[in-house]
């Protein structure tokens, strides 16, 4: 109810400056207007660089006030909105470790295998969970500040992604050979991206719960052996808000967040797909590497 309340208290807000900015522009041209008849019909002044000043310094002060006008709803909403998001995620925080907690107790009290799963489930929820709010935290963060742009080791950023995602999908048969890698980038932003495309990887693996990466010669492959890809799904999977299967979880919008990280760091990305055989996505960071 709150976001709906939110959302139309924006729309309307919108409307009702675009009428209070319609009618500062009628007045500050007819102002002008007037300034201008004036001087040439009442002062019988012709003076050409006189004109050219009646009728700049007015029209350029009414822009900057228009102008000023036009932005502050915008920024109104907009802090509103930011205000919201980061009340929401610090409000997630509790929720989030009481149930982590409370599982972790209910495991060690619990023997029967049939409520050990269960719990193991909620586990993983939990942990996709706080996977999304780590995500959305940063994108907040990312929008406040210049991305951090440091060297930082390749091989154990990723060990650690595959080790946290392998003991969240642990009936995934997981081959991993990684070698010492060293890159400049963003690490939080790169952490993201392995994230998006190692979780795409079990999204779409299909029967075969195989996933294959490598880490070589400061190139990332990250293999499927699942449902794959024909050439016309290839062409679209960057495209914002873009699903090739409606009924899988997500909105589209992963890899296109990938594909924008790769461009800014200058990240090699190419995706390789057979339809009924799997998908390798590489990733060649030899232009970042140290």
């Amino acid at each position: 109810m709150r976001s709906k309340i939110s959302v139309g208290w924006g729309i309307g807000l919108f409307r009702n400056f675009t009428w209070v900015i319609l009618g500062y522009y009628f007045a500050s041209v007819s102002l002008v207007l007037a300034a201008l008849y004036f001087t040439l019909f009442t002062l019988k002044i012709d003076s050409v660089f006189l004109l050219l000043v009646i009728a700049g310094v007015p029209t350029v002060l009414m822009g900057m006030l228009m102008a000023a006008l036009a932005l502050e709803p915008l920024r109104s909403h907009f802090e509103q909105l930011e205000r919201f998001t980061k009340e929401t995620l610090h409000e997630l925080n509790l929720p989030i470790s009481t149930i982590t907690a409370n599982t972790s107790m209910l495991k060690k009290n619990t023997v029967d295998e049939k409520s050990l799963r269960r719990l193991e489930r909620i586990e993983e929820a939990t942990a996709m969970l706080r996977a999304r709010h780590n995500e959305l935290n940063y994108l907040i963060k990312k929008q406040m500040q210049v991305e951090q742009i440091e060297l930082f080791a390749l091989d154990t950023l990723l060990q650690t992604r595959v080790d946290f995602l392998s003991a969240l999908y642990g009936r995934f048969e997981w081959s991993v050979a990684i070698e010492p890698t060293h890159i400049r980038a963003d690490a939080m932003g790169l952490a993201k991206v392995i994230d998006n495309l190692i979780e795409n990887a079990v999204k779409y693996s299909g029967a075969s719960r195989r996933i294959e990466i490598v880490l070589q010669d400061a190139k990332l492959w990250i293999t499927d052996f699942g449902v794959g890809m024909d050439e016309g799904v290839l062409l679209h999977i960057f495209d914002r808000y873009y699903q090739n299967d409606a009924t899988m979880p997500g909105f589209g919008i992963g890899l296109h967040l990938v594909k924008r990280y790769c461009d800014r760091h200058r990240i090699g990305l190419h995706v390789k797909s057979i339809k009924e055989e799997g998908t390798t996505v590489v990733l060649n960071f030899k232009e970042v590497r140290v």
